[in-house]
Order: C-alpha cells, then structure tokens, then sequence
C-alpha cells in the first residue's frame, strides 16, 4: 500500500508547524513555489498566524500567536465596538 502523495499546501504547512523560521528562498527552491508569498497569504487565510520578518538577508517567516490586540480588533471587525457590562 503506498502513502498518498502531499500537497506542496500541506507540505509548508507541515513546515511552519514545526516551529523553525522560514526563509523565502526556502520555500521558493525547496517547494517549487512560483510565489512563496501567495502561499504564506493562503495559509493565513486558513487561520495560521504567519509573520513576516525582512531584514537585510531577506525575508523570513514563523508562526506565532496573536497578541491581545489583534484579537480585539478582529472581535471589534466582526462584531462592531464592544461595550462593557453594566448591572
């Protein structure tokens, strides 16, 4: 019986799940990808906190958590300004 074959989706996102930082040029000529930045967008899209990180060797990428902050703003996007219980 053979394995199923993964997609170059699962594939990266197996990458990423594993928690080490990423390299453009990685994911470019490791993957194949002919955009590696379409493919970060897409498994953000999915729900993956992906950031990105440029410096002067050139840009990377990690998962990480959400901070507070951004959760309050996506609660505030979808749900409108919160007000605060009053009894």
């Amino acid at each position: 019986m053979a394995r199923t074959k993964l997609s170059k989706t699962e594939k990266v996102r197996n990458l990423f799940n594993r928690g080490t930082e990423v390299s453009w040029k990685f994911l470019r000529n490791t993957y194949d990808l002919k955009s590696p930045a379409s493919m970060v967008m897409k498994l953000r899209n999915e729900g993956m906190m992906i950031y990105e990180n440029r410096s002067s060797k050139g840009v990377s990428y990690r998962v990480g958590t959400p901070s507070k902050a951004i959760i309050a703003a996506g609660i505030n996007a979808v749900f409108g300004k919160q007000t605060a219980y009053s009894a």
